[in-house]
C-alpha cells in the first residue's frame, strides 16, 4: 500500500486527446504513486485504451503532459519509455518463436547487459510461471500462458510503471485467478495502472480506482469512498419467469414512488430481472409483490442488497457526477 510520501511514478495532467471533431480523452488528470495499484474502470469506448496507448507513449496527446518518475514523455521519450512496462489488451507475439527466444529478443532490445540477461529472463519466466513451457513454441500456448508470456515482456528490464490493458480478457476463470495474483504482487514495489471493464476485479485488486466515461474522469477514491458517495442506497432485484409479462413489469414498478433508474435484462433461460435504486428507510418489496400479484406477473424473486460497485458506477453514470473526486 502507498502512502502520501511515495514518489509519484506517473504523472498525467490535463490530457485530452482529439480525433477530428471526437474528443475520446477530456481534460483527464491524475497521478500513481509507488506501490499503488489503480484501476482505470469504465464501460468498452470510455478512453481507457486511449489514455493507456498515450501513457505509454504509444501516440502524443492533443494537449497536456504525461511525465514517467519525472521524465516528461514529450520532451524524452525515449528514458520516460525505459520506465514503462506495457501489456496492451491485444499482445502481439510471436507465434513461431520459442517463449525463451522471445523473451531474450525483448530482453536485448530493452537494454537487459548481455551478462545479466539470462538470469534476467528466468527470473520473469520463474514469476509468471512459463518455466516449464520455456521452450514450446508461443503458437502452441494457451490464451492463459500467451498472456503470461505478455506480462513477462512487460517486465523485461525491471520498469517501474506497469500498465495493464484488460488483462484478463478472454481468460477461464482459473486463469483469470492466476493472472491477478501475479499482478498483485506485481503493484507491490512498482506503480500498476490497470484498465478494466470488470468492475469486480477492480474491487479486488486496486488501492484505488478511477472511474471513466466518454473520455471524462466521473470520480476517483478508494472503493469504499466509492461506495460511500451513494451511502444508504440500496438495489432492489426482481426476477420474473414469463418473457411476455416484461412489459406489464415495467409499467407496474414505474408506477410506484420510490423506484429509480431501473434497469432490465434477460436471462439465459428466458427469465427477465430488473434492478433498482431505493433508498433504506422504505422496504418496496411488499408493495411491489402486492401489484405484481394483482396483475398477474409472473414474479420468481425478490430481493434486496447493499449497492455494490457496479451498480455505484451505474449510479454515478445516471446522477452525471462528472469531474467529481472523492480522493
Amino acid at each position: 500500500m502507498s502512502d502520501h510520501h511515495s514518489e509519484v511514478l506517473i504523472d498525467f495532467q490535463n490530457v485530452s486527446k482529439r480525433y477530428g471533431a471526437f474528443r475520446a480523452l477530456r481534460d483527464v488528470s491524475f497521478q500513481v504513486r509507488e506501490g499503488e495499484i489503480v484501476g482505470f474502470l469504465g464501460p468498452n469506448g470510455a478512453g481507457k485504451t486511449t489514455a493507456m496507448r498515450i501513457l505509454s507513449g504509444f501516440f502524443p496527446p492533443t494537449s497536456g503532459h504525461v511525465s514517467i518518475r519525472g521524465v516528461d514523455m514529450s520532451k524524452h521519450p525515449h528514458k520516460a519509455k525505459q520506465a514503462i512496462g506495457y501489456l496492451p489488451e491485444t499482445v502481439s507475439l510471436y507465434p513461431d518463436m520459442r517463449v525463451i527466444e522471445y523473451l531474450r529478443f525483448v530482453a536485448k532490445v530493452k537494454g537487459v547487459p548481455p551478462h545479466e540477461r539470462w538470469g534476467h529472463i528466468r527470473a520473469k519466466m520463474s514469476f509468471c510461471g512459463l518455466l516449464e513451457v520455456s521452450h514450446r513454441l508461443i503458437g502452441k500456448l494457451s490464451k492463459g500462458y500467451r498472456q503470461r508470456v505478455g506480462l513477462a515482456q512487460a517486465l523485461m528490464g525491471d520498469p517501474s510503471v506497469l500498465i495493464l490493458d484488460e488483462p484478463t480478457t478472454g481468460l477461464d476463470p482459473t486463469q483469470i485467478k492466476e493472472i491477478r495474483e501475479l499482478i498483485r504482487a506485481l503493484g507491490q514495489n512498482r506503480a500498476v495502472i490497470l484498465s478494466t471493464h470488470i468492475l469486480p476485479e477492480a474491487s479486488m485488486l486496486c488501492n484505488r480506482v478511477l472511474m471513466i466515461n466518454q473520455g471524462e474522469i466521473l470520480a476517483s477514491g478508494t472503493v469504499q469512498e466509492l461506495a460511500s458517495c451513494l451511502k444508504n442506497r440500496e438495489v432492489i432485484h426482481i426476477r420474473i419467469k414469463h418473457r411476455e409479462d416484461r412489459q406489464h413489469a415495467v409499467e407496474a414498478l414505474g408506477s410506484i414512488q420510490g423506484v429509480r433508474g431501473l434497469r432490465s435484462g434477460e436471462e439465459a433461460n428466458g427469465e427477465t430481472f430488473f434492478a433498482f435504486e431505493s433508498l433504506p428507510d422504505e422496504d418496496l418489496r411488499p408493495k411491489i409483490t402486492k401489484l405484481f400479484v394483482e396483475q398477474g406477473i409472473s414474479l420468481a424473486e425478490i430481493r434486496r442488497e447493499p449497492m455494490n460497485l457496479e451498480e455505484v458506477f451505474l449510479g454515478l453514470l445516471e446522477e452525471g457526477k462528472l469531474g467529481r473526486r472523492f480522493s
